[in-house]
């Protein structure tokens, strides 16, 4: 088949991460075509965009895409898009993220793309949002929802958010969890002592992790928050941030504010290929965003052995089982979380036990190649309901295609 990505931009992420992935297991395989379409990676939050094309993954690079509202260069992009499309000639176009999701679906549909696939990575209408921008990022994703064929949701609680909002029918919807390269987890062990001296950590410290970009909704305040009642009762709990983001200084002067310098520490911005490691120093690890179709972190940890606590938002509850993988706190609290870390901190064996539990529930689950095989399979049936044999779309209806 000839398969068409689109992102809005490849930083360091779990969207992108997981595009990257797919496009590099369609050409590896199953000898598809792929094409990889994007925005500049701008930003603190580094980029994949040299990974994708050492993984031997065409990129055509959007310089006008951005995430920000913009209608001359949205403009610029959607032009942009469709001569890469009517270039290319695609059998499935799969857009991610709001911003590609729109101009991409919009583009594909104008050119007869036979099957037209949209990933909901997490839904860009929320509660934190104002009521007008909530209602307006709401009617969008209605309005390109008739431009596509089919929906990927990474969890279960991202199609029951976008059914609920009227976005399209539940029969339009397929959950595929985000893959990745589960034996850097399997094997982070084996750097656990030395990572735990590089970051300076004490035989007897318990290290409670949080792996996200130092941006607005991650939840950091709460961490902090929550690690001030943590410290006045537990001497030994110790707190790694890792990831970059414009948030940064702040939540530094929050954390001295808070009399909390010595219980952090904060790792800047790193290479994929080190949270691994990073996540085997820790102990616990703590994912506290308000927004998340499923954090990445959350498998990762868990596949890792390592228990997890995370606020019970979007798809969280599909891998954090309360009791048996980790536990959940509502939204924006503080004493719940601060609870389940101290709990876990006094109890190795219970640490122990939880995360076996999710290394053993979760780690084929988010293999990458199931992933893909998932993504592939739904792009055939797509291809097959409209009447187009897989593979054959592009070349096959290229007459009639774009007029």
């Amino acid at each position: 088949m000839r398969i068409a990505h689109i992102i809005t931009r490849l930083i360091l992420g779990g969207a992108q991460e997981n595009t990257v992935l797919s496009c590099e297991d369609l050409r590896r395989l199953y000898g598809d075509q792929v094409l990889l379409v994007t925005g500049p990676p701008l930003g603190p939050e580094g980029s994949l965009l040299e990974q994708a094309r050492a993984g031997g993954v065409p990129v055509e690079l959007v310089p006008s895409l951005r995430r920000a509202i913009h209608p001359w260069r949205d403009w610029l992009s959607y032009r942009r898009i469709l001569r890469i499309l009517a270039d290319f000639q695609p059998d499935v176009v799969h857009t991610h993220s709001a911003k590609a999701g729109i101009l991409g679906r919009l583009a594909a549909s104008r050119l007869g793309v036979p099957a037209i696939i949209h990933g909901v990575h997490g839904a860009p209408f929320h509660p934190y949002q104002s009521t007008a921008a909530r209602a307006f990022f709401r009617a969008c994703e209605r309005w390109a929802a008739r431009h596509c064929h089919a929906f990927v949701s990474v969890a279960d609680a991202m199609t029951e958010l976008l059914v609920s909002a009227g976005v399209a029918p539940r029969e339009k919807f397929t959950t595929v969890y985000s893959g990745m390269e589960v034996e850097p987890f399997l094997e982070a062990n084996e750097y656990r002592e030395q990572m735990r001296r590089q970051l300076g950590y004490r035989p007897g410290d318990v290290v409670v992790g949080k792996v996200a970009r130092l941006f607005y909704l991650k939840g950091h305040q709460y961490l902090i928050e929550a690690a001030g009642h943590v410290a006045r009762a537990d001497p030994h709990v110790q707190f790694l941030l890792v990831g970059d983001g414009v948030l940064g200084e702040r939540l530094w002067r929050r954390i001295c504010q808070q009399g909390l310098a010595e219980r952090f520490r904060l790792t800047g911005l790193v290479e994929p290929e080190a949270i691994p490691k990073l996540i085997a120093a820790m102990d616990i690890v703590v994912h506290l965003s308000l927004r998340e179709g499923l954090a990445r972190v959350l498998p990762q940890a868990l596949i890792a052995g390592r228990p997890v606590v995370s606020f019970d938002v979007d798809g969280a509850r599909e891998v954090v089982i309360p009791g048996q993988t980790g536990y959940l706190a509502p939204p924006k609290s503080v004493q719940p979380v601060a609870e389940a870390i101290l709990q876990l901190a006094a109890d190795p064996d219970l640490r122990a036990r939880l995360g076996r539990e999710g290394q053993r529930r979760f780690t084929d689950r988010f293999r990458h190649e199931q992933m893909t095989a998932a993504l592939r399979r739904l792009y055939v049936r797509t291809l097959e309901a409209r009447g187009y044999g897989a593979g054959q779309g592009g070349a096959d209806e290229q007459g009639q295609r774009g007029s």
